[in-house]
Order: C-alpha cells, then structure tokens, then sequence
C-alpha cells in the first residue's frame, strides 16, 4: 500500500495579491466587458469576486492610481513630535485666546461700572497699551 503524503508546499494556502498594475488591467477589462456573461467569465478567470471590483473602482475614483496601491494593515501610525507639539501650542492658543475674551469682558465691566458711578477713569499713559484696547475704551465712551 503507498502512503500519499502532501507536499509542504501546498500546506497552507496563501491569498493571492493583486499589484496595482493587475487590479488597473482587471477593471480595464472588466470597464470593456459589454456582451452578456463576459463579466462573469473574467471574474472566474482571474479567481476574485465582483466585490474586488466594486472596491477597486471606488478607489480609484476617489484616490485615482494611487488608490490601488496596497495600504498597510493595522491602526494608523502615531502622532510623532512634531504634530504632538503642534496640537499642544494649538490648545495653548485657545485658551489664551479664551482668557484674553474673559479679560476684555471685565475691562468693558469696568468701564460700565465707572461709566454708572460716574467716577472719572484714571488716565493710562502705558505706551505699551495696544490700539485695539484705546478703542475698545473710546468706543465704549462714545456709545454713552
């Protein structure tokens, strides 16, 4: 009796890859497919299914050729230190900008208040004070 054994090269099958190339020839056959059954026949031929093609167009619809390019599997990568810091001066610019809202609102409170009381405002001379503020406190003077 002979004992048949299977040769460790037909083990395990492997999934078959498509290059770009081939997935691009594949829909350019299949885009010319127009008599009856001629789809189905190319489909059998090449061993995939119609699902291939429907992902292969909508790919390459909204990437182009690039799109058919093998995409590496798994999560995607990480934040390196670059974007890392990027997102953190990102958020600093916020809150600072949340803060200078919050302080502008209590300079205009104060305004108010002495505007109510009539109590004269003392004058600022700081040559540091920007033009936006010097507005700010004139406009609020000429609403009155």
């Amino acid at each position: 009796m002979t004992e048949v054994v299977a040769s460790p090269e037909h083990d395990r099958r492997q999934r078959r890859r498509f290059t770009p190339e081939e997935r691009e020839r594949i829909l350019r056959e299949a885009d010319a497919c127009a008599q009856r059954g001629e789809l189905g026949a190319l489909l059998r031929r090449e061993g995939i299914y119609s699902s291939h093609l429907s992902t292969w167009r909508a790919a390459r619809e909204s990437e182009g050729t690039a799109g058919l390019q093998d995409k590496k599997p798994g999560p995607k990568p990480q934040k390196d230190a670059k974007d890392k810091l990027i997102e953190q001066l990102e958020k600093k610019i916020a809150r600072l900008e949340k803060q200078q809202r919050i302080n502008q609102g209590l300079i205009d409170l104060q305004i108010k208040a002495h505007e109510i009381l009539e109590i004269a405002l003392p004058r600022i001379e700081d040559p540091e004070m920007d033009a936006l503020q010097r507005q700010s406190v004139s406009a609020h003077r000429r609403s009155r």
